[in-house]
């Protein structure tokens, strides 16, 4: 069984208002550190290494690991774990960054590699 659902989240759903803000439509409901954000849009700011979700009076923050990679994403797109519902990777449309959350399962695959001698 598949444990991440990608979401794919149109180009014209995100938009820059100022330095690293964010807005994301959201597809689906997913919970933060506890907190449930539902379908609709939401404000994502990305401030050090941590992410502020803003969805009408509702305000949840998030610990993450930022990458930058080597092209910038078309789209962005939401990786969420379908038992938890809890996101593990946010690739910002228009942008070359990507949001690890922590506990994502990138970092269990990546130690599995590693543990199985392949990269």
């Amino acid at each position: 069984m598949r444990k991440a659902l990608w979401v794919t989240l149109f180009l014209g759903a995100t938009t820059v208002f100022a330095g690293d803000t964010y807005r994301v439509e959201l597809f689906k409901p997913i919970s933060v550190n506890g907190t449930l954000l539902k379908q609709g849009e939401c404000k994502l700011q990305l401030v050090d290494n941590k992410v502020v979700f803003k969805q009408g009076k509702t305000t949840v923050e998030a610990p993450v690991k930022v990458e930058a990679t080597g092209q910038k994403f078309l789209t962005t797109t939401v990786s969420v774990n379908e038992d938890t519902n809890q996101p593990n990777e946010i690739r910002l449309g228009g942008t070359k960054t990507k949001l690890l959350f922590d506990g994502a399962p990138q970092n269990a695959k990546r130690a599995d590699e590693a543990a199985n001698g392949s990269k």
